[in-house]
């Protein structure tokens, strides 16, 4: 038996087609997965996991606007902090220690990466640690502020101009 997609009708993988029946309740190449219309199943059910929640309303503490489990087309992420185009996965020690799970999270990252996305993995033991978290917390909220003033510093000379008011050409 043949498999297919159900947009194009390409021959697609068995892996391909059951990825995208579990996701996407239909079958379809990897050219019209991403694009789908519809956001895909998501495979860490509605609520985050607790270590996330717990971390992630430490950043709220923090003033940082959090969202979980948000589906960037590609995954879905366990922390978004939009307005510092940051996201961050909790990961667990299958993410180091199998060799199949660290490329695709190394692709995971790289797709994060070309929308702009620096991705911070955190390992899961130091969100289960009730120390440790508060620890984490303050590291990725200090790494979180400065990342956002860099992205918003103003150019130095678009500060010159507005302050003398006339542009100035710099050799």
């Amino acid at each position: 038996m043949g498999y297919f997609c159900n947009s194009c009708n390409k021959t697609i993988t068995k892996a391909v087609y059951t990825y995208s029946y579990k996701n996407f309740d239909k079958a379809l190449c990897r050219e019209h997965q991403p694009n789908n219309i519809r956001e895909p199943k998501n495979v860490y059910g509605k609520e985050p996991k607790k270590e996330a929640k717990f971390l992630g309303s430490l950043l709220k503490d923090n003033g940082w606007n959090v969202e979980f489990e948000k589906w960037d087309g590609y995954k879905h992420v366990d922390i978004v902090i939009e307005n510092a185009k940051v996201h961050i996965e909790i990961d667990g020690s299958h993410h180091n220690l199998k060799l199949g799970q660290a490329i695709i999270d190394l692709q995971r990252t790289y797709h994060s990466f070309k929308k702009g996305y620096v991705t911070l993995r955190i390992p899961n033991c130091l969100v289960k640690n009730k120390d440790l978290i508060f620890k984490t917390a303050h590291y990725i909220n200090t790494f979180l502020k400065q990342g956002f003033e860099m992205n918003n510093k103003v150019d130095d000379r678009n500060l010159f101009e507005r302050i003398i008011g006339k542009k100035i050409e710099f050799v």
